[in-house]
């Protein structure tokens, strides 16, 4: 499992005691404990934010918080707080499931980072916290916690503790954890906290000023009974092997999700979702109803209708929907990596069995269909590594180290500027509510000039016959 980036061995940084340090981790600790009550009847609870300023005997700001259960998630636009604290963009989501394996994850994510008109700046501040327990065990962590390109005072921060001149101090990735198998596991981590022990940049002593926080509390409840589910009849027409194994209900697990994280090629691979997301650690978090058990890879939320992106340049394969995935589909790379994407809301029309496409290209759109309807709009997105396809579906392994190297793309086009929903595929597939039949590109448009604007947008004569003789997508 990736561990949090390294921000150790600084020769330029002044350090905080260690007494000091101390003090300061059991206050985080002792502040989130707070929600930490609730989690112990309920099973598991989650809390993230991606702003918090405390001001004392005054008022202050903060993003908008996220609490699981009820899964939530928020992408909030840039925030100001009196041109004192401001960002690019805070996300946040909270996930929580109750019962014999219970399992929560919180994550925040804050971009482009500004306090104090620029004397504290970051590019980047992400908290994660994951807990899981089952009868006899639990465990958690804050792995992907991290701050990137942290500048204090014109100096970049390359430790865990600063002292900014004679005002304050500042500290990353400070996390806090507790319990036992029998117990349960409660965690939190602050990516990046700041505390003013004088007057500064016109806020008072005593200001806390936090960016990124992460919560999580997991509790398992006493074991159900076993229920044997007859394995399910193969649907007419498929073939005897697959060469994509992938999740269904009921099926008990056949082996431990693998510990390795293997190199897949050379490079050339990209982020698979395009604009604003977030997404934290969740591989291998325990499943009792499907996948085998636990989970095979990492459910990464954006909103409804964003553009998914082919990872590598490869081969679509085994397009169409199933009870589990919903709109779903694989990628097969060069190397013979397989990558799995679900829950789609829609797909491109590259998406297509047999279909090559280039790494960047969209083959789908973000939604929640399958067994993720009633959750927020997120892409479940798998690897499963040549070496390991022997195992069946039981050869996915970690995407996080993955998903956090590979490149965001700032541009994306799709051909033709279409979008399709299957209107039928294996297994039974819900009709959709409505397909995009075609979209207009008004760039062209001059609003200086007459008529411009209604030339740009040619009406679409569409006539009744024409769908009889249309085929519908495979």
């Amino acid at each position: 499992m990736r561990r949090p980036e390294s921000l150790h061995n600084g020769e330029l940084v002044k350090r905080a005691s260690v007494a000091f340090l101390v003090a300061l981790l059991l206050l985080t600790a002792a502040a989130a404990d707070a929600g930490w009550q609730h989690a112990q009847a309920s099973g598991a609870t989650a809390r993230a934010y991606g702003i918090r300023v405390v001001v004392p005997d005054g008022p202050g700001a903060q993003t908008p918080t996220v609490a699981a259960p009820e899964d939530s998630v928020v992408f909030s636009g840039s925030f100001d707080y009196n041109h004192i604290v401001t960002t690019g963009s805070a996300n946040a989501s909270a996930s929580a499931v109750a019962g014999p394996s219970a399992n929560a994850t919180a994550s925040a994510e804050v971009s482009n980072l500004s306090i104090f008109g620029g004397e504290i700046t970051a590019s980047s501040v992400v908290a994660q916290a994951h807990a899981e327990a089952r009868s006899g065990a639990a465990k958690g962590d804050i792995a992907g916690s991290t701050v990137t390109g942290l500048v204090a005072l014109g100096t970049p921060v390359t430790g865990n503790a600063l002292q900014l001149a004679d005002w304050g101090s500042l500290t990353t990735v400070a996390g806090g954890a507790s319990g036992t198998p029998a117990t349960g596991y409660r965690g939190s981590v602050t990516a990046l906290e700041i505390r003013l022990t004088a007057e500064h940049g016109g806020l008072p002593a005593g200001t806390t000023i936090l960016v990124g926080y992460a919560e999580v509390a997991a509790e398992a409840a006493p074991p159900e009974p076993p229920v044997t589910v007859p394995k399910p009849p193969k649907p007419k027409g498929t073939k005897s092997s697959s060469r994509a194994p992938e999740p269904s209900p009921g099926f008990p697990p056949v082996l431990n999700p693998p510990e390795v994280t293997p190199k897949l090629t050379a490079g050339g691979y990209v982020f698979p979702v395009y604009g604003p997301s977030s997404f934290t650690d969740t591989f291998g978090a325990l499943r009792g109803d499907v996948s085998g058990g636990w989970h095979h890879g990492d459910d990464i939320f954006a909103p409804l209708g964003a553009p998914l992106l082919a990872v590598a340049s490869g081969t679509v394969f085994s397009v169409g929907w199933n009870k589990v995935g919903g709109n779903r589909l694989w990628l097969r790379d060069g190397q013979g990596n397989l990558f799995y994407y679900a829950h789609l809301s829609a797909f491109s029309p590259l998406a297509v069995n047999g279909n090559k496409v280039n790494a960047g290209d969209v083959v789908g759109f973000v939604g929640n269909t399958g067994d993720a309807q009633g959750t927020p709009f997120h892409v479940h997105f798998e690897v499963h590594p040549v070496g390991l396809l022997g195992l069946g579906y039981d050869g996915a392994v970690n995407p996080t180290s993955y998903l956090l190297a590979w490149k965001h793309l700032q541009d994306v086009s799709f051909a033709g500027g279409d979008a399709w929903a299957p209107l039928h595929s294996i297994g039974s597939a819900p009709k959709p509510g409505a397909i995009l039949l075609t979209a207009s590109d008004i760039s062209t448009a001059d609003g200086l000039v007459p008529g411009s604007l209604q030339r740009a947008i040619k009406p679409l004569v569409v006539r009744s016959d024409d769908f009889s003789s249309k085929k519908k997508p495979k």
